[in-house]
């Protein structure tokens, strides 16, 4: 069977990013162990203060920012938004969850395959429950303390992150995932990466247009064929 291996750069902060989660649940649903999503980082909210602090300052900041985003969620109802987000808290890097989640994903916290093909990995269920505990309750993701007890309910062993962490692993494989998007051109979050880097797609991707390039690249054209997507 062909295997479809997909490249998914997000930022855990990226509001665009928490939305398109159900796009991604319904690939994996659709398609089953037809592809393989490897789940990367780039860096949007690096630096919060500057990116919206700033960078919204002519907007109105971040009350601007923060009515933006109401105004983005209001069209997209499967999401649930705080009304005082990037309000009442304001995480200072996505850095610091990025850095938590790789280490999820590099050291073998995995205890073997998932139950069924398709199944959340404990780092798909850890990732989704970090945007969520920022989007929908707005906690702060940037602090260790909240990074713990979000891993810790979801029965990650916190030891383990730390010796990662202390390791300097989590830190490579993070380095390793801003260089790749910066050698890749990503653009921003969400972003898809298809059939070698050949096909590229950013932002607000419908399902539509992912499974038609998922059924096209699975049909396998041969060497001499290339794909009609």
């Amino acid at each position: 069977m062909s295997l479809v291996k997909i490249t998914y750069f997000s930022d855990v902060l990226c509001v665009w990013a928490y939305i398109s989660q159900t796009r991604i649940d319904a690939v994996k649903e659709k398609f089953v162990d037809g592809v393989d999503i490897d789940h990367r980082f780039c860096t949007v909210f690096g630096d919060t203060a500057q990116k919206i602090g700033a960078g919204w300052k002519a907007k109105g900041g971040y009350q601007g920012f923060n009515k933006h985003l109401i105004e983005v969620a209001q069209r997209y109802p499967h999401i649930e938004l705080h009304p005082e987000v990037w309000l009442k808290t304001r995480p200072a890097s996505s850095a610091s969850p990025h850095l938590f989640l790789k280490a999820i994903q590099q050291c073998g916290l995995e205890s073997g395959a998932p139950a069924s093909p398709g199944a959340a990995t404990i780092f798909d269920q850890a990732a989704w429950a970090f945007r969520r505990a920022f989007f929908r309750d707005c906690r702060d993701i940037s602090r260790w303390d909240i990074q713990c007890e979000i891993a810790e309910a979801h029965g990650i062993d916190i030891g383990a992150i730390e010796r990662c962490i202390h390791s300097g692993i989590a830190f490579a494989r993070l380095a390793a995932d801003y260089q790749d998007a910066e050698k890749m051109r990503i653009e921003g979050s969400p972003s898809f990466i298809l059939n070698e880097g050949r096909q590229k797609f950013y932002g607000n991707v419908g399902f539509r247009l992912m499974d038609a390039n998922i059924q096209e690249l699975l049909r396998a054209p041969g060497a001499d064929e290339a794909s009609w997507c």
